[in-house]
């Protein structure tokens, strides 16, 4: 399948009610203390670049890189429409995630994913694509309910 990944300024409506649907369901796959996903409002911030993926003309998925600093960012707010999953979207958007990481210079690019088995197809693309386990990174406490991982570039 082809995309269209479009850097996106959150402004339309069919992208804000998809980061909408990754909050609400990360709040019933997660304790709330435990829900690390951004607002809105929180995406927009100077530090964040966001996009949104699209096939033919139709939203299929969303993801977001953070710079937490010089050297190392997040990514963030990865999603794909239901529609549209395992149909490569995720990659899709991972790959387009970890080019700007290396067109920034980033040395390291890190994740925080939820350990609930809901969250083992996330888990396992991550893994595929070169990210390992490890402890808390920038401001995050160590929590069962999350996995953290990073990838050297």
């Amino acid at each position: 399948m082809n995309f269209d990944i479009r850097r996106d300024n959150l402004s339309g409506a069919d992208v804000q009610a998809l980061v909408q649907e990754h909050i609400t369901e990360m709040l019933s796959n997660t304790p709330i203390e435990s829900v690390h996903t951004l607002p809105l409002d929180s995406l927009r911030k100077p530090e964040i670049m966001f996009w949104s993926v699209w096939h033919q003309g139709e939203l299929s998925g969303c993801g977001a890189l953070m710079e937490l600093d010089g050297t190392h960012g997040e990514i963030k707010t990865m999603r794909t429409k239901a529609k549209f999953l395992r149909m490569g979207v995720g990659q899709a958007m991972l790959n387009r995630i970890i080019s700007e990481a290396n067109l920034r210079g980033y040395t390291r690019l890190s994740l925080e994913t939820g350990s609930t088995e809901a969250f083992k197809p996330a888990l396992t693309l991550y893994e595929q694509n070169g990210f390992e386990v490890c402890g808390p990174f920038g401001d995050y406490k160590h929590d069962p309910h999350s996995v953290f991982m990073t990838k050297i570039l």
